[in-house]
């Protein structure tokens, strides 16, 4: 329903409309670059659940639209209605079946890749795409890399069986589904398929940042090159990138912001701590095929399993809160650069302190009227003490 009456507004106003179908994010994004279309229109509740289903916006770039175009959007939708076409005028739709196919070429062509060494592996894989768009190209993607997949939830009818983000606690089918069929690593996208969560060949999943940190390792940043990820992002990208001696530069949470700083400054990737990896390479979004080439390609050069590959860095603990927001957030930041008066400040969103193996960040959230609290830190008691004191100054101000 919805997709027909965007359609039907578009061709109201004169604009012609390329259908490209039950297609993941990203696909579409790679379809307004292929089509050079004036923008793109994705209908979904990216990894929420099922009733939030809404219109998610791509500019001619295939970037998410930013904050400024964004309020463009809403004041053309809240203000007077725009001209219709003449019934002579108005705009056409043309269906594109080849964007799934295109994107999956596009992603076996990359440098990054290794195909050869993925097929020679014949990875033993255990799939979950939570009856969203992953169903539609994952499994393909997955049985043309040479692994033997065996999957649940591969219908995409959006009739999600838990809820639909990939975080470690919905992914329990998963784990005992690796652990059946003895997989040597278990995947999961949302049902947007704009992020991958990992589960081990334990069954145990390792947590999304491990996503965005394999990919990194994947692609070897040279000491030259930068690598971008958002202020929220687990200290395990920055290890990754460490060891091949790259920069990171921290952008504010959101994959536009991501996208922009990754386009200022050439990053050769980047992502954010949700499994969101960008791979410029093909394209300036999130992209959980190319995030699935690319973990398959570092275990396949490697020759190791994903355990062992999460036992090689140091681990840390991320614990989030949030409380209610008042109205006077900047005394909290001066309250909190005060009591840390040792740590390294960055102010892009909301306030972020750092240290060299842990950091608070304290943010206004855009969606609630609340403030949020994510720390990082070696032990779940450190990271526990920093947000207790975040917490207490907020109270206090």
């Amino acid at each position: 329903m919805f997709a027909q009456a965007a359609t039907a507004g578009l061709n109201s106003i004169g604009c012609d409309v390329i259908d490209v179908g039950l297609v993941a994010t990203p696909t579409v994004q790679l379809a307004v670059e292929h089509h050079r279309a004036a923008g793109g229109i994705i209908l979904t509740a990216s990894h929420n659940p099922i009733e939030w289903n809404a219109l998610k916006f791509v500019g001619p770039d295939g970037i998410f639209l930013d904050s400024v175009a964004g309020t463009r959007v809403r004041d053309l939708a809240a203000g007077e209605p725009l001209p219709r076409a003449s019934y002579n005028a108005i705009g056409g739709v043309e269906p594109d079946s080849d964007a799934i196919s295109r994107h999956l070429a596009a992603v076996l062509a990359l440098r990054g890749v290794a195909v050869r060494a993925i097929r020679r592996r014949r990875f033993r894989v255990a799939l979950d795409t939570v009856r969203g768009a992953g169903g539609a190209l994952m499994p393909e993607l997955l049985e043309r890399l040479g692994c033997r997949v065996t999957a649940i939830n591969l219908e995409t009818d959006g009739l999600f069986p838990r809820p639909p983000e990939p975080v470690p606690e919905n992914l329990k089918a998963l784990g005992a589904l690796v652990r059946r069929k003895k997989a040597d690593i278990g995947i999961a996208v949302d049902p947007d398929v704009d992020r991958l969560a990992i589960v081990d060949e334990k069954g145990r999943a390792i947590g999304e940042d491990y996503t965005l940190a394999f990919a990194i390792r994947a692609v070897r940043p040279s000491g030259r090159q930068t690598v971008v990820c958002n202020l929220s992002t687990s200290l395990v990208v920055e290890d990754a990138a460490k060891e091949f001696g790259a920069t990171v530069v921290r952008a504010p949470v959101g994959e536009a912001h991501v996208a922009r700083k990754i386009i200022e400054l050439r990053a050769v990737i980047g992502g954010e701590g949700n499994g969101g990896v960008m791979y410029p390479a093909l394209h300036v979004g999130r992209d959980a095929p190319v995030a699935a080439a690319l973990v398959l390609s570092l275990l396949a050069r490697e020759r190791t399993t994903v355990s062992e590959l999460v036992a090689r860095a140091p681990r840390y603990t991320i614990v989030k809160a949030k409380v209610p927001r008042g109205a006077r957030l900047e005394q909290v930041y001066e309250a909190l650069r005060q009591r840390f008066g040792d740590a390294t400040v960055d102010r892009q969103d909301g306030l972020r302190l750092s240290w060299p193996d842990r950091w608070l960040h304290v943010r206004p959230s855009g969606t609630e009227p609340i403030i949020r609290l994510i720390a990082e830190a070696p032990t779940s008691a450190d990271a526990e003490r920093l947000i207790e004191e975040g917490r207490r100054l907020c109270a206090a101000s």
